[in-house]
């Protein structure tokens, strides 16, 4: 069975001051809505990860407004949500737990940040032996500064954890190409 993780779909990731000074894929969020939609229609499993930063000036700092889940992608309250505080949506959480309980082996997942808690959790989950497809054009990355002090672009950064993930840790779809493979195969 096939199931949908969206990874930290919130307001505060759409900050780029904390995280950097410029992120890219600014569809990101409503691909997130777009697959939400598709697997409510199909009636296919939903789980919505939340991440609470322990970092006081983070957007996603609890009770903070940028903490809050996306308007595109509002947990349906059948739809369970988990709580962390690490880039790992399997660390400190049940999700594992959960989504074995339900037979579940294929994971699409999507979100942000994708050189953080998209990568992590990607990785994870393929270790612990889902099959997983990453959704490149439902997360996002932001632009860092290397340990060499120079700048890499957001789309750089990108780019390089799609290349880092593919084959080895998740199939790489993009929004459309999943729908279109959810509408042959789930009539």
């Amino acid at each position: 069975m096939t199931a949908l993780v969206l990874i930290d779909t919130q307001i505060g990731l759409q900050e780029g001051a904390f995280y950097g000074s410029e992120r890219n894929n600014p569809e990101a969020e409503e691909n997130c809505g777009r697959l939400l939609q598709i697997f409510r229609k199909k009636q296919l499993p939903v789980f919505h990860v939340k991440h609470n930063s322990t970092e006081i000036d983070s957007p996603l700092y609890p009770n903070k407004m940028g903490n809050e889940f996306h308007p595109a992608v509002q947990p349906l309250i059948n739809e369970p949500v988990f709580e962390k505080t690490v880039n790992s949506a399997f660390i400190g959480t049940n999700l594992e737990v959960s989504l074995k309980a339900q037979n579940i082996t294929d994971l699409v997942i999507a979100g942000l940040t994708i050189e953080h808690c998209i990568s992590t959790s990607v990785r994870m989950a393929s270790n612990l032996g889902f099959n997983v497809i990453l959704v490149s054009d439902a997360t996002a990355a932001f632009d860092k500064v290397g340990y060499d002090g120079n700048k890499y672009p957001a789309e750089v950064i990108f780019h390089a954890e799609l290349a880092n993930l593919k084959d080895e840790f998740a199939t790489i779809m993009d929004t459309e190409t999943l729908m279109d493979e959810l509408d042959k195969s789930i009539e």
